[in-house]
């Protein structure tokens, strides 16, 4: 099975390369792929960024309007998908989701440090593989309060843009 890769621009921060792995969660990476190839994440922020913890994007823009996607199944162990072993460590992206286990679509979150409570829970679907400093800059920013939000950069952390650099 290929291995995707991707690089996502953040403004000011610089680039991160990705690679995605569709034999942990194969209906993740598609619908990753294709949001990226609509060119969809372009202009959405990092809205929720907690140091130590994680950076999360892919649900709003910079007028924090939210933009959504369709929902997919919840790939991950605790929802009955065994073949997901991926563990939450730095790095990783999975995708964010509600309390509802098949309510993930656009919004993914990347892993600052590890978070072990998360394996089985969450969806990872990919890791960081050059540009973890980018991470480390993005979970320095300031953050506050914003509507429900807390954990908002005080000054938006724009994706210029999600590219494929390989299928």
């Amino acid at each position: 099975m290929n291995t995707p890769k991707i690089k996502i621009t953040v403004r000011d921060f610089g680039e991160m390369t990705a690679e995605l792995y569709p034999e942990m969660a194969p209906k993740t990476v598609e619908n990753f792929l294709s949001l990226i190839e609509k060119d969809f994440f372009s202009g959405m922020i990092f809205h929720r960024v907690i140091s130590g913890f994680m950076i999360q994007g892919g649900g709003y823009d910079e007028s924090f309007t939210q933009k959504d996607a369709d929902a997919i199944r919840g790939e991950f162990r605790a929802n009955g998908f065994a073949q997901n072993t991926l563990k939450h460590t730095r790095g990783v992206l999975s995708m964010a989701r509600t309390q509802d286990p098949n309510s993930a679509s656009s919004q993914f979150f990347i892993m600052h440090r590890d978070a072990p409570y998360l394996d089985a829970q969450y969806a990872g679907f990919g890791r960081v593989t050059e540009g973890l400093e980018v991470i480390d800059k993005i979970a320095a920013v300031p953050t506050g309060r914003m509507g429900w939000f807390d954990d908002v950069p005080r000054t938006p952390v724009v994706i210029e843009k999600m590219e494929i650099l390989e299928r």
